[in-house]
């Protein structure tokens, strides 16, 4: 077998893909598509319901619509009056802003509301019994045109009931603006009494913990009596300070009284301390006087002349006073020191004592601060309350109504639709709703249709390789000699041509490591124009160098001898069956150099028999060694298992889709047979495609109007010098290709 390992088909793999409805369901891109290809279904739904809607709105009776103006934020003599009031809801500082359209929107609701209507309803139900709530407010129409207007509309066959029934929604709408304020204020002045009350306690309990806190402490500002603290601890300290100065003078004074005393009495008579007593001092000069005489009188008496004990005596006499005057100072000195070490103690706790209350006051203060301030906040609150009760108290004394209908007569009621109006309504309501309905008709009559019309939804659907997308060109579905070489001759045809050179070049491409040798073309279905595709994939492989065969081994219904121009007088059949030689039944093909077809011949009884021989494998075994390529085309897969036969002993299977012909359900049976039969596919080919041409085949078109331009030009100037036969002649062979 000829099968090729190195070329397993998508549909081996366990991802085998499903046609469901997801997968083929529309995107945007889709919906353009189909709402262009729906356009004549779209157009006509469009005027039959445009029309319908025009004739009803010519039958029917005159239609009568009334309408008024109301002023939802008007300037009252009240309002004045109310806006110097502070507190006031409808204050100069509680303004409030424009209506958003939120506002607006809930205010319309509510007049359409039961709650508002249904007394409405109950008055016209007197004159009116058919009268309903759900009957009013349909033809009701409630809108906003500008700001802090509301225009209320009421259509009506019945020109009294409009009338009628605009009168007593006027009445209803300024009653309610009315009973509205007055609802606000009420439930306001209920709100403020009830949050006094918890406010009173509050400012009552925090009166009698000041009080408390000052009757403990015994003050009446924290702030003074700190003051009074600051004071006396600053005076205490400066006292302190003067008086540890004096001790420790008075200290170093004894010290250095201590010294001089420890001095012999002589050599005290320039101290500074002692010379300052008088007493002292004038004992001690008795003492230095008696000394002298001593002195003096011993150079005449003795010591035992009573002169000289005298004298001794006297000496002796004083230095008792002395010593006692000595002590005595000592004393004063020492009885100095402790009186300023005890006033030194005694400022000290006084500090400490000072310091103390301060600390205390800080808690004290805190606490005071606290009760201020949630004594402040208290009657603050109490105080605005108070004020915005008395203010609400002046408000809800307003009698005047809030809204101003600015058309108080009501003229327009007696002015009644013309028929025109409703006519041109009718249409463009009917216009819109035709649209609509046809786009939504459109749309599930191509679901329904189940068919694929772009190759992106094919592509989508299946998720197999998409080799080429072939263009419409209905004039080259049967080509001939002739009609081709005319075709061929025009940018238009070339950029077709080129299309298959592409879809050849992607076939080489899927067999990097082993070249693809021969393949079968077919499709799900009759008429999805595999034929037409194997004759031009031939001629293209054929113009870009290669030996190729085309195989008609459609043996039931054979046709590419007509599109080829040859005749089908021996083929296939013949060499299968009489063991000819195929070399002997193989013709050029007129299209191309390179090219060959095979007829199919005579139309076999059993044509699956044939296929299935040993012989036809053969014969596709010699045909792959001696061309390069060699192209079957076949029956269709659905119903016919000759593709199936074929494909096992080449290359692969190619798959035709027609867009805009082929259906779903059957390209989903021909891949779970494709599957079943384990028959390598080489990809999908999308023919018969409306899509925009590329915009390298229009760059291609150009390029080729130029290039022939430019030829033609070459022969008629080689004509003119007498060599245009022969460039002439290969001029239009390289055309030809």
């Amino acid at each position: 077998m000829l099968k090729s390992e190195k070329y397993p088909h998508p549909l081996s793999q366990a991802n085998f893909p499903q046609l469901n409805e997801d997968e083929g369901g529309l995107n945007l891109g889709q919906v353009g598509a189909v709402l262009r290809r729906r356009l004549l279904l779209i157009g006509g739904t469009t005027a039959l319901v445009a029309t319908a809607a025009v004739l009803k709105a010519e039958t029917d009776p005159p239609v009568y619509q009334g309408s008024f103006d109301i002023l939802t934020k008007p300037v009252t003599g009240e309002d004045k009056v109310i806006a110097n009031i502070p507190q006031a809801i409808n204050g100069a500082e509680n303004v409030a802003p424009p209506e958003s359209t939120k506002e607006v929107q809930t205010t319309i609701t509510v007049l359409r509301s039961p709650r508002v209507l249904n007394p409405i309803v109950e008055k016209l139900q007197a004159q009116y019994p058919d009268m309903t709530y759900d009957l009013l407010v349909y033809y009701l129409t409630i809108t906003s045109p500008k700001q802090n207007i509301l225009n209320i509309q009421y259509t009506s066959s019945d020109q009294k009931l409009v009338s009628d029934v605009l009168k007593l929604l006027a009445d209803s709408y300024l009653q309610y603006s009315l009973q509205e304020r007055q609802a606000d204020v009420e439930q306001a002045i209920k709100f403020v009494d009830t949050q006094k009350q918890p406010l009173e306690k509050s400012l009552k309990y925090w009166q009698d913990q000041l009080r408390n806190l000052r009757l403990d402490n015994n003050l009446i500002e924290p702030s003074q009596k700190a003051q009074e603290l600051s004071s006396q601890l600053s005076t205490l300290r400066q006292q302190r300070i003067e008086n540890r100065v004096q001790l420790e003078q008075m200290v170093a004074s004894y010290e250095e009284l201590q010294r001089e005393l420890a001095q012999a009495p002589g050599e005290r008579a320039g101290n500074s301390l002692l010379s300052d007593n008088a007493r002292y001092q004038k004992i001690l000069d008795q003492i230095q006087a008696a000394d002298i005489a001593v002195k003096q009188q011993s150079a005449v008496f003795t010591d035992e002349n009573p002169t000289m004990v005298t004298l001794q005596q006297k000496k002796e006499y004083l230095l008792p006073l002395l010593a006692q005057e000595e002590a005595r100072v000592q004393k004063d000195y020492q009885s100095r020191i402790q009186q300023l070490s005890a006033r030194d103690r005694s400022l000290d706790e006084k500090i400490t004592n000072v310091y103390s209350e301060i600390r205390k006051l800080a808690t004290i203060s805190r606490n005071y601060d606290n009760i201020q301030r949630e004594l402040q906040i208290s009657n603050a609150a109490l105080t605005q309350f108070t004020t915005k009760q008395q203010s609400l108290q002046i408000e809800k004394s307003q009698k005047q109504q809030p809204w101003l209908l600015l058309d108080p007569t009501l003229t327009k009621v007696n002015e009644p639709l013309a028929i025109s109006d409703s006519a041109k309504r009718n249409l463009a309501l009917g216009g819109l709703l035709g649209l609509l309905l046809g786009v939504g008709t459109a749309l599930v009559v191509d679901k329904l249709s189940n068919i694929f019309y772009s190759s992106q939804e094919l592509k989508d659907a299946t998720r197999l390789p998409l080799l080429g997308i072939v263009p419409l060109r209905k004039e080259l579905e049967m080509v001939t000699k002739d009609n081709f070489g005319k075709g061929v001759q025009n940018s238009d045809g070339a950029s077709f041509f080129e299309v298959f050179r592409s879809l050849y070049t992607n076939i080489l491409l899927l067999g990097s490591d082993t070249p693809i040798r021969s393949l079968v073309i077919s499709s799900a279905v009759q008429g999805d124009g595999k034929s037409t595709v194997a004759t031009q994939l031939a001629q293209a492989a054929a113009a870009m160098g290669q030996r190729v065969l085309l195989v008609d081994a459609n043996l039931r219904a054979p046709s590419l001898h007509n599109r080829v121009g040859l005749m089908n007088i021996q083929g296939l059949t013949d060499v299968i069956s009489q063991d000819l030689d195929w070399h002997n039944v193989i013709e050029p093909s007129p299209l191309e150099d390179n090219m060959f077809v095979m007829a199919a011949g005579p139309i076999p009884p059993d044509s699956v028999r044939l296929l299935a021989s040993q012989k036809m494998h053969n014969l596709m075994e010699e045909l792959q060694v001696s061309f390069d390529l060699v192209i079957y085309d076949t029956p269709p897969l659905l119903g016919f298992a000759d593709a199936y036969l074929l494909a096992a002993n080449t290359d692969g299977l190619v798959l035709v889709a027609g867009l805009g012909k082929l259906k779903r359900t059957a390209l989903q049976q021909a891949l779970e047979q494709i599957q079943m039969s384990g028959t390598p596919l080489l990809g999908l080919i999308a023919n018969k495609s409306k899509d925009a041409a590329p915009v390298s085949y229009q760059y291609y078109q150009q390029y080729y109007r130029q290039s022939i331009s430019g030829e033609k030009a070459t022969l008629d100037t080689v004509s003119s010098n007498g060599h245009s036969t022969g460039m002439a002649s290969t001029l239009s062979k390289s055309q030809h290709r």
